[in-house]
């Protein structure tokens, strides 16, 4: 995307104009175009928000196309949806990236992810402030939570407690229904 060579600093990123679809991101300090979420992977994202955003209630905020870094210099990512405190959230400005990894984060799996990709995206979330990330897959409809170094898969018929929100129960057939 740039003509530059090395590595893109956010401030760098921050500079470039929008693109005319989808919308950039920055990872590992490569500029990269991600297109716009088709309509399938956009309806499982507003379930699992509408879904987490009726759980957490007041413990904090819950959006979809969640712009934050991850670390400091060289990334800006954006999760499919994401929940972040009360707390983050309010000491987060406006016209500011929440810095770190949103508290849970979910990624709804689309046909051109790699498995390396989700380790990477996961492995670093979780090393830079995420508590659970959950990996979304519509095509086998099962969820993969990691929490520290465990991964948990259910299925559509499975329910799991989720303790970042509270110790909620959550059930997977809402997110595929």
């Amino acid at each position: 995307m740039s003509t530059q060579t090395g590595l893109v600093t956010v401030e760098e990123y921050l500079k470039l104009p929008d693109p005319k679809g989808g919308h950039y991101e920055l990872h590992h300090g490569e500029v990269v175009l991600v297109p716009p979420p088709k309509r399938g992977h956009h309806r499982i994202q507003r379930r699992i928000r509408e879904l987490l955003s009726r759980v957490a209630g007041d413990k904090g905020a819950v959006d979809s196309e969640f712009a934050f870094r991850p670390t400091a210099e060289y990334e800006v990512w954006v999760a499919d949806v994401a929940f972040v405190t009360t707390e983050r959230d309010a000491n987060t400005s406006d016209d500011e990236y929440l810095e770190g990894a949103p508290d849970l984060v979910v990624e709804v799996l689309s046909p051109g992810n790699t498995q390396m990709e989700i380790n990477d995206k996961m492995a670093i979330c979780l090393k830079n402030g995420c508590a659970t990330f959950w990996a979304a897959d519509p095509k086998h409809k099962r969820l993969s939570v990691t929490e520290g170094n465990i991964t948990r898969h259910y299925g559509v018929s499975d329910s799991f407690h989720c303790d970042v929100l509270g110790g909620v129960t959550i059930s997977v057939r809402e997110m595929f229904a």
